[in-house]
């Protein structure tokens, strides 16, 4: 069942300062907006994705306020999680805009592709967007074919991607794409309080320790694990001077919690 935790002291949702339009112009509406969490939840951002008559397609507007929230997010270091989260009931995101792509010009369509694959590699996006595209006769091109056999091995890799099969939540979850199932809630939303209840648990860890670790782990994975082992060593060496590192082990001989600052 969805671990349901009430949100306490929301600050309201802030468009951000971008272009104030839909990808097909209809309304003037923000599609990406950032909320950041208060009380004791403070340190959590969230950001929403609110394009409903395209069910939060992966248009060019889209892309650009998603990029644009994750440059500024990237800066602030209040932010110690962020949780992703759809503003339209029953879809997370449908994939790519192929109604808009398809009146995009050869070269659009490469330097928009281009913007994808980079969004996708900042929020370390799994495959299944790019999974869709193959049974419209496209090749999933925003790092699907990378990124799924680094998940499921080469084979599995290559029958999902070359069938396009369209995969439910519970069949993700048992190949290992998805950390966690829920059971669905009345209000439609038992995923968010789950993704919600894994950033309170992230949220009181040390900061610096659990961005060094995403780092290590990310680099890591890309060469073989001789160079990987060099990495978590160089990575590890710069955690040994902060004065979090100082805090968690007085916290563990003083038998207390640990009050990390990000130092």
């Amino acid at each position: 069942r969805a671990m349901l935790r009430a949100l306490r002291l929301l600050r309201p949702w802030r468009p951000l300062g971008v272009r104030g339009c839909t990808s097909d112009g209809t309304s003037g509406g923000h599609e990406i907006q950032v909320r950041a969490l208060a009380g004791p939840d403070q340190g959590i951002t969230e950001i929403l994705m609110n394009r409903p008559h395209a069910r939060n397609a992966l248009g060019n507007i889209f892309v650009s306020e998603m990029l644009d929230a994750l440059a500024r997010l990237r800066e602030d270091q209040k932010v110690r999680v962020l949780l992703f989260r759809s503003g339209v009931k029953g879809v997370f995101c449908a994939g790519a805009d192929l109604k808009e792509r398809e009146q995009m010009s050869a070269a659009e369509v490469g330097v928009f592709v281009q913007r994808l694959r980079g969004l996708m590699n900042d929020i370390a996006s799994s495959a299944i967007m790019g999974l869709i595209e193959t049974t419209r006769g496209l090749l999933p091109g925003a790092g699907g074919t990378q990124r799924l056999p680094r998940c499921l091995g080469v084979a599995l890799a290559k029958e999902l991607i070359f069938t396009g099969r369209r995969l439910s939540g519970v069949q993700a979850h048992a190949l290992g794409l998805v950390n966690h199932t829920v059971d669905q809630n009345k209000e439609g939303d038992a995923a968010y309080h789950r993704a919600l209840a894994l950033a309170q648990e992230i949220l009181p860890q040390a900061p610096i320790a659990v961005r060094l670790g995403k780092v290590a782990i990310d680099r890591g994975m890309e060469v073989d694990i001789a160079s990987g082992m060099a990495i978590e060593g160089m990575c590890y060496a710069q955690n040994i001077p902060t004065q979090d590192r100082l805090e968690g082990m007085a916290a563990f001989r003083e038998k207390r919690p640990p009050e990390f600052v990000g130092k």
